[in-house]
């Protein structure tokens, strides 16, 4: 075991619970504000709240260790971990009500000049439900108070597959809206469940496509961790394990080639 995985892996998912609860405080209250920020994405006082009380917690455990967020940007570190912050992923979902949001952590180690997540943790606070992962240490789902195994699905062909994505609007605008149209035309069913959720899902063997045209390294920083301890699989659309490409797909790996084969045809 990689003691210094482990422990990040325990502090990210302890870290990860309080700042969902600090969300929880704001979520379907009366009077909260959203801005926009200067690329068009909203923010509010939960998702800055909930990033300053990471970051600090983050720097009072591990000094060395680097971070990003989404809404403050990086702090250089001096050892071989970073963390990714994403205070709230999904911010319209969260501030119309919608309980389809997450508090997303990642810690990646760098390797060969590259950053390559090794903890995974995804918070459901307002659902109740937690998935989180690390390096050779396995996939984990927690609900209900009940901790078990996270598995993708057994599904073998995108015609009995469940495709998740964020909506079509979303889609149109980041210019993949054929792609979308050629992956739902061969899925057996699809909903538009978004942001992380979809991770969750297919985490969880209740999904089997996730489809992510355009994102941030902190939109899907835990995913490949996630997805590849579940036994499924994550890349951009070149194929790279890796959360900085700008999109994603994430499988249950058995229907990923055909998937992906849609997506560039």
């Amino acid at each position: 075991m990689d003691h210094a995985i482990a422990d990040r892996l325990d502090a990210a998912r302890a870290m990860a619970a309080e700042a969902g609860a600090l969300v929880m405080r704001y979520f379907q209250r009366d009077g909260l504000s959203v801005e926009t920020k200067s690329d068009g994405t909203p923010v509010t006082r939960a998702d800055r709240e909930a990033e300053e009380f990471l970051r600090d917690r983050i720097r009072s455990r591990y000094p060395d260790d680097g971070l990003v967020g989404e809404e403050y940007g990086e702090h250089a570190g001096r050892g071989a971990f970073r963390w990714v912050i994403d205070p709230i992923d999904g911010t319209k979902s969260f501030a119309r009500g919608v309980p389809l949001f997450g508090t997303l952590l990642a810690v990646e180690r760098q390797a060969a000049g590259l950053w390559r997540s090794v903890v995974g943790v995804v918070e459901m606070p307002a659902l109740g439900e937690t998935v989180f992962a690390g390096e050779g240490l396995g996939a984990w789902h927690v609900a209900g108070g009940v901790r078990r195994a996270a598995r993708v699905s057994h599904v073998g062909s995108l015609r009995e597959a469940l495709m998740v994505h964020t909506g079509p609007e979303y889609t149109e605008s980041a210019g993949a809206g054929s792609a979308q149209r050629r992956l739902t035309g061969a899925c057996g069913l699809v909903r538009g469940w978004s942001d992380c959720y979809g991770l969750v899902l297919v985490a969880t063997g209740r999904a089997e496509v996730w489809f992510e045209p355009s994102v941030k390294p902190w939109d899907i920083a835990p995913a490949p961790v996630i997805l590849h301890e579940a036994g499924g699989k994550f890349t951009d659309w070149r194929g790279d394990e890796s959360a900085y490409g700008g999109n994603g797909l994430g499988t249950n790996g058995l229907v990923h080639a055909d998937a992906m084969a849609l997506i560039r045809a």
